[in-house]
């Protein structure tokens, strides 16, 4: 065969290649320099200092004195690696991702890694294909890990159910990285065919396995490593990390809305441990996104806890290309991607430029224009129509016999078993929860109480109940719990907050029941609005509303869910 057929067979550029390597040499001038860097060399943990060269969307090169068509004086700042978020769920934002690309581009994040089974677990494959093409494009990479978990459990009931077969085709993709969190871990501990076949597939294709096992021990912890997996979002002490890490497993440390492990984590930030840790948000609100940032956050806290900030800066970025393979991001160096975040100093951490690929995309806070991505018309109307369930009645809800009650332990997604109870105490903070199947009209309810919450009067409902997300609500009586859920499915999807025979706070998420179709910052008020109106009517300001709620329904975090077959022990495996 020919060299020029090998070429063209290969879509190699040597004219590229070459571009670079005589900017690299100083024979040619860069497309950009930034003129008196300091940047962070997360290869020798050091400080490095002189300019850097950008050509075709790479860094040429680093130290010395170069020339570009464009040259900026970074004198005085700090240049870091693009950030990358290691397992994050785009539908938890509650925008188009194209929303949450402008939110956190201007923090510095260029590289985000998601897990689109919310969204899979109501379309099904069409899930996955719409966050595909939803994503084609936009000026953070998003690569994505197949869910692994759809539904999340044997007993839920989701809008669809992904065997190996029916996401097996998926891994032809180049920006499809493995298999997401493996929620199913009584699965993998029990052998379950279908999980074990998933597993072997995404191993036949050189995939990378998630983790996903809160508070696994013993003997168990080896069986869940033996099985492949490969590393775990769900610890919340050192003890749990270090036994998951001493296993072979990456550990992400997590910082989001709904939980926040950093501070119980701080402890792994150190020379015996940081080198297998990464960071993520996991599930992360407009709010936080607006008011805290994304990755950018938990580097500044770690850094203000006293972290090395080299340290902080790695786990934020080399780390993660490196488990994820993404063997050209994560670094300031030759042949690195030119996606670059510029700070004052590490002790303030203010990001005022951010680069992807040689170009300027966010200057103090503002980004420039991001061309939304065109997804196929019949995928759009999928995720427009995903609520097939009959009017909720009062009647539907009330019953004549115990349930059991779960109790909300705040900062934390996991739940205590608060026994039982007959019926609704709000004094005593019991309150009715309900989860109502809302994908094939099946009429199946769940119920239970809950304590913890802190209604005094009305209702929440929320199309957001992961991971099978039916529709789940909360109240102090029966009749406006059925008004809640029914003003939900009105809206094709969303949060409502529910008083008096009326609504008293709503946002409207009709792509799917998970994602709004107007710009966070509006989402945001919409939110907050309805956070501030749960909380008028009683709920607990320790917890976040909606967030908080939409996690009693996983099945798959100790110690109670709800289920819309009912309350589930998920230690024991067993309804009670």
């Amino acid at each position: 065969m020919k060299v020029n057929d090998i070429t063209a067979r290969m879509n190699i550029d040597p004219g590229r290649k070459k571009h670079i390597l005589e900017v690299a040499t100083g024979r040619r001038k860069a497309d950009l320099v930034l003129k008196n860097a300091t940047w962070v060399n997360v290869f020798c943990n050091n400080l490095g200092h002189g300019d850097i060269a950008v050509a075709e969307g790479c860094i040429a090169g680093i130290g010395g004195e170069y020339h570009g068509e464009t040259e900026i004086d970074v004198s005085g700042r700090i240049v870091l690696p693009g950030f990358i978020d290691a397992h994050i769920h785009l539908e938890s934002s509650l925008v188009q991702p194209a929303e949450f690309v402008k939110a956190v581009l201007p923090h510095g994040t260029t590289t985000v890694v998601t897990d689109p089974h919310e969204i899979a677990n109501v379309m099904g494959t069409d899930g996955i294909e719409y966050i595909l093409q939803a994503t084609e494009g936009l000026p953070v990479d998003v690569r994505v890990m197949l869910p692994s978990c759809v539904p999340a459990a044997p007993m839920e009931e989701a809008g669809a159910s992904l065997d190996y077969r029916a996401i097996d085709p998926f891994y032809e993709s180049e920006r499809v990285l493995g298999l997401a969190e493996m929620m199913n871990f009584p699965g993998v501990l029990n052998t379950d065919r279908q999980v074990l076949e998933k597993i072997i597939a995404a191993e036949e294709y050189h995939k990378l396995v998630d983790g996903h096992a809160p508070g696994l021990s013993g003997q168990n912890v080896n069986a869940y490593a033996a099985a492949g997996i490969r590393s775990d979002h769900e610890c919340s002490t050192v003890e749990e990390a270090v036994a998951k890490m001493e296993r072979g497993q990456w550990i992400m440390i997590r910082e989001g809305t709904a939980a926040r492990n950093l501070d119980a984590l701080l402890p792994l930030l150190q020379p015996k441990y940081y080198e297998n840790c990464l960071f993520c948000t996991d599930d992360i609100h407009p709010n936080d996104l607006i008011a805290n940032g994304d990755i950018d956050n938990i580097i500044r806290r770690a850094i203000h806890a006293g972290v090395d900030p080299i340290i902080a800066v790695k786990c934020a970025s080399l780390h993660a290309a490196r488990y994820f393979g993404l063997n050209d991001r994560g670094a300031v160096a030759p042949g690195y991607l030119a996606d670059l975040v510029i700070i004052d100093n590490f002790e303030n951490f203010n990001i005022f430029t951010v680069f992807k690929n040689g170009e300027l995309m966010a200057d103090r806070g503002m980004v420039f224009d991001i061309r939304e991505p065109e997804i196929d018309p019949e995928l759009v109307a999928h995720a427009l129509d995903t609520f097939h369930l009959d009017l909720i009645l009062e009647e539907d809800l009330i019953e004549n016999r115990p349930r059991a009650v779960l109790g909300i332990i705040p900062g934390e997604i996991i739940t205590s078993d608060e026994g039982y109870a007959e019926g609704i105490d709000v004094e005593k903070d019991i309150l009715k929860i309900v989860v109502a199947e809302r994908h094939n009209n099946t009429h199946h309810i769940g119920i239970g109480y809950i304590r913890g919450y802190g209604l005094k009067r009305g209702a929440v409902a929320t199309s957001i109940s992961h991971d099978s997300h039916n529709i789940i609500a909360v109240g102090t009586n029966e009749k406006e719990i059925a008004e809640a859920i029914n003003r939900v499915v009105d809206l094709d999807g969303g949060i409502v907050v529910w008083d008096e025979g009326k609504v008293k706070a709503e946002l409207q998420l009709q792509v799917a029941g998970l994602m709004s179709q107007e710009p966070l910052s509006m989402v945001n008020k919409k939110l907050e609005a309805a956070k501030a109106a749960a909380v008028d009517l009683g709920v607990s300001k320790g917890i976040d509303p909606f967030m908080t709620l939409s996690f009693m329904a996983l099945p798959v975090i100790p110690t109670l869910r709800l289920t819309t077959r009912g309350v589930f022990d998920v230690t024991n495996q067993r309804y009670v």
